[in-house]
């Protein structure tokens, strides 16, 4: 159920930053790790659904992610892997030709650059196949507990909605929310604003009246009472 109208409104981006983390906390409680959808079971798996969950659910790729990861259960193993049978196990989750190709470079360069180890580092993780920021953020974030705040299609779309930024670039949007939070929230927040956004502030029909930002969010839309008051 949505909160009565607070008194005094965070008028700053800050601001609203700072009751956006502290609502949604409370809303969907957990740490980033357990907050997130996918699958995994250390950071080599979980970087490689990362990378699957491109353009499909994060059902579609717990679905297929167990035969894989049975098949080819190290980096090297999947180094070596036949590209057509990785293919028909991952098929399900659309583009297949193309991540097939993503993840077997990525395999390879962990397993020949980093010793069978994913990396931390923004730098090293930016440098593998597939990989770009929101990946690499998840894995930080996610896999090692490290700040990091993915920004993907509903964290831009919930960040310009509730006038936390007016960016549409993804590398901007993290920046100025990071510059706004203590690094330590980074990950769970995006994780929070992405849930938000599949369940309450859906795109095409967002549910104003049972969201609990909607008392301060600048986009809401809520009934309007006699005399005018929300």
């Amino acid at each position: 159920m949505a909160r009565e109208p607070a008194r005094g409104r965070p008028r700053s981006p800050a601001g609203r930053a700072k009751l956006t983390a502290e609502r949604l906390a409370s809303e969907y409680p957990g740490s980033a790790s357990e907050l997130c959808e996918l699958d995994f079971s250390s950071p080599w798996q979980l970087i490689v659904v990362t990378v699957l969950s491109a353009q499909t659910t994060d059902e579609r790729v717990n679905s297929v992610s167990p035969a894989l990861f049975a098949r080819f259960k190290t980096p090297d193993d999947l180094a070596r892997a036949d590209p057509a049978e990785v293919e028909a196990i991952i098929r399900p989750t659309g583009f297949f030709r193309a991540k097939a190709r993503s993840i077997i470079g990525l395999a390879k360069a962990v397993a020949e650059q980093y010793g069978g180890e994913v990396p931390r580092s923004m730098e090293d993780l930016v440098s593998l196949p597939g990989v770009g920021r929101k990946t690499a953020n998840v894995v930080r974030s996610v896999g090692f507990g490290l700040p990091g705040l993915p920004v993907d299609t509903h964290v831009g779309r919930l960040s310009r909605l509730l006038g936390l930024s007016r960016e549409t670039d993804p590398d901007r949007v993290e920046a100025e929310i990071c510059s706004m939070l203590p690094s330590r929230e980074w990950g769970a927040l995006s994780l929070r604003m992405i849930l938000h956004g599949r369940r309450v502030c859906i795109a095409r029909r967002p549910r104003c009246t049972e969201c609990v930002l909607a008392d301060f969010c600048p986009s809401a839309r809520l009934p309007v009472h006699p005399g005018g008051a929300r």
